[in-house]
């Protein structure tokens, strides 16, 4: 039996603006730059046990963003380069968006542990069991593959995954191994299936039927979920359609991947987001089998309004007419800052809708 922690957060906080500073610093200064987020990840790690929280991340203030893990750790990307994708602002206002992941241009190479500038500090600091969250391997390659350059070093799409995933399990099995109670995976790359316009891309671009593709991606992290699986180590993957200075990609509700990733995805606990229409009904959700936990994202980590606590009770009643009771959490419905510069709203805000999370948990499951 894994934690059934009832009051979740998806790993990233905003970046004050000191740590944004030295991190952009010319010329750079590391030992500087590591002061500074040690005193910051003390402060967010006594701050969650302030809310409540008895599961602990640092935050991802170490990362420029929640993938940087991965690709500041793997030689064989061109930083400086990336594949475009239409984001949209929603609600928010706009602002630029940042590029997450640069292009494959030669073969990878790992060059240091992906969580071992992270892990140690965290692990020494926490005040209570400790969350580490990595990319999915299914992320990169639809968006760091380009023809024409990668395939010197892949001939395909396929090729890179299954290079990725070799990496991810190795990591994964230390994570496990090392003592972390809860491993995410970030596989925000799954809204692809659910929105017409990107299962079309899938077809044109990536010149595969989604369906198919659907199938291989659930293999792959399957492949490296199994690496981590331990007694006491609670798994989880965490599915968004896009979250970037506010904005999001993709739209549309869980019902083409709910039956097959639902079903098969090795985990022990869903994140999901479910903070407005674009994520569709809660129907879904019939397909979870007893026992997988589903954390509802229903606290918008993207716009600034903190959201009623009444409203977010009543969402958790209907929400357990498909999951039972036992078997849900709550948390926002992505990170607060999936790139360093991080959504538009004030840390302020952040930690009141955090709150919010960690009040209305007490409220509904005490």
């Amino acid at each position: 039996m894994t934690a059934r922690y009832r009051a979740d957060q998806v790993g990233s906080f905003l970046r004050p603006p000191d740590l944004l500073a030295a991190r952009s610093a010319t010329p750079p200064d590391a030992e500087g730059l590591r002061r500074i987020e040690d005193a910051h990840i003390l402060r967010v790690l006594a701050r969650q046990q302030d809310l409540g929280f008895e599961v602990f991340t640092d935050g991802e203030l170490r990362r420029r963003n929640f993938m940087s893990d991965f690709t500041d750790a793997v030689e064989g990307f061109d930083l400086g380069d990336a594949v475009s994708r239409a984001w949209q602002a929603g609600q928010g206002k706009d602002a630029p968006v940042s590029s997450v992941a640069g292009i494959v241009t030669s073969r990878l190479r790992q060059i240091r542990p992906l969580t071992g500038h992270e892990l140690p500090f965290l692990a020494a600091h926490s005040p209570g069991a400790v969350k580490m969250t990595l990319p999915s391997a299914t992320q990169f390659p639809a968006i760091a593959w380009k023809a024409g350059i990668s395939d010197r070093a892949y001939p395909d799409r396929s090729a890179l995954l299954w290079e990725i995933v070799g990496i991810m399990k190795a990591e994964l099995a230390t994570l496990a191994a090392g003592g972390v109670a809860y491993i995410q995976i970030d596989a925000p790359r799954y809204s692809y299936f659910m929105d017409p316009k990107w299962r079309d891309f899938i077809r044109s671009e990536m010149k595969t039927e989604p369906d198919a593709l659907l199938d291989e991606s659930i293999r792959a992290d399957n492949e490296c979920l199994v690496a981590a699986r331990r007694p006491g180590v609670t798994l989880a993957m965490h599915l968004c359609r896009g979250n970037n200075r506010s904005h999001w990609y993709a739209e549309g509700g869980y019902d083409a991947i709910a039956e097959k990733l639902f079903g098969t995805m090795g985990v022990d606990r869903f994140l999901l987001e479910y903070d407005d229409a674009r994520s569709g009904t809660f129907e879904p959700l019939r397909f979870v089998p007893r026992g997988r936990q589903v954390v509802l994202g229903l606290v918008s980590s993207k716009l600034p309004r903190l959201e009623d606590a009444d409203t977010l009770a009543r969402r958790v009643e209907e929400a357990s007419r498909l999951v039972p009771l036992e078997d849900l959490a709550l948390s926002p419905q992505c990170g607060f800052a999936s790139t360093m510069e991080g959504n538009l709203l004030t840390e302020d805000e952040q930690w009141a809708k955090l709150e919010l999370v960690c009040r209305t948990a007490r409220r509904i499951w005490g």
